[in-house]
């Protein structure tokens, strides 16, 4: 337990140097992008004063400091800020969005784990056969595909080929479908190469070939011993991949209208929102570092022999 409290405070203090070095990026950036938000919320023929005035009431007058100052005194006390566009709370407007993308993110994990898992493991035991090279195939493509390329063959095919699937809108497991296996696919692909890789190697190894001189059965050999082993890397993959996930996500969510995150951060960012874009950065860090700790307590569960230190 000692260990693992350590463990616990070792990572806490690390996801808060991680995300004030995220605060702090995501805010320079914004002010050195070009456009003011404030003249994006008048008509086109505003004035100079008028402009100012604006400036002025949303804060954007002061220095840059004391711009951040203000900012992070709010996000440590739990206030996001207001979006400038929206004119509504930012925590509102994430978190009414966040379980989409919640949603649309988890159900392209499983959907990578579903296709890759048996994939994998199959071709690491059964290298050279049929299925291998079908693995290997699939792997190739869905790491060369890009995300709108495969969300469009996807419309055209299932949507407007086949008028199976709808490729627009949210609220029933079938609007799901597509803009999961378009987020999903290329990380099974990832995973099945990845997994194969670690399966065959594992069953490589001298203690694999004493435990099958024992009698035991190759099922419990590939399930018990060598599974565990691969698994390792691939945990690591899945868990990094989780973030390119929700930057994927952005693509998936525009191709199929899908109301997340993504949507909502590029219409902030076409109206220069700049406290929405700077929290949705902040509490996309801190589900990415929430992420990371998650798979490090993992990878102590699936090998007790791991540090937590």
């Amino acid at each position: 337990m000692q260990n693992f409290m350590r463990f616990m405070a070792k990572r806490l203090l690390s996801a808060i140097i991680v995300l004030f070095g995220v605060s702090v990026v995501a805010f320079t950036l914004m002010r050195l992008a070009p456009g003011n938000p404030a003249a994006l919320m008048l008509a086109d023929n505003a004035t100079p004063e008028q402009i100012a005035a604006v400036e002025v009431k949303m804060g954007l007058d002061k220095p840059l400091i004391q711009q951040y100052l203000i900012y992070i005194s709010g996000v440590l006390r739990g206030n996001l800020g207001t979006s400038i566009f929206f004119n509504r709370s930012c925590s509102e407007l994430i978190f009414g969005r966040l379980p989409a993308t919640g949603i649309l993110t988890f159900s392209a994990v499983l959907v990578s784990i579903l296709v890759s898992f048996p994939m994998g493991i199959i071709s690491g035991i059964k290298k050279g056969s049929a299925v291998d090279f079908g693995s290997m195939v699939f792997a190739l493509l869905g790491m060369s595909m890009s995300q709108v390329w495969l969300g469009l063959l996807f419309i055209l095919f299932f949507g407007v080929y086949l008028g199976a699937l709808p490729t627009q809108g949210y609220g029933s497991f079938r609007n799901l479908i597509l803009p999961a296996l378009t987020l999903g696919l290329p990380l099974a692909a990832l995973v099945t190469r990845m997994l194969r890789s670690g399966m065959y190697e594992v069953l490589q190894e001298d203690y694999i070939t004493a435990t099958k001189a024992r009698g035991i059965s190759n099922w419990k050999v590939y399930t018990k011993y060598a599974l565990k082993n691969a698994l390792l890397p691939t945990i690591t993959i899945i868990g990094m991949q989780i973030g390119q996930l929700l930057a994927g996500a952005i693509i998936v969510e525009q191709v199929f209208g899908w109301p997340g995150l993504g949507s909502l951060t590029v219409k902030a960012i076409n109206m220069r929102d700049f406290p929405l874009i700077q929290s949705i950065l902040l509490v996309s860090a801190a589900l990415f570092v929430a992420i990371n700790i998650l798979v490090d307590i993992i990878y102590v569960m699936v090998d007790p022999r791991m540090s937590l230190d």
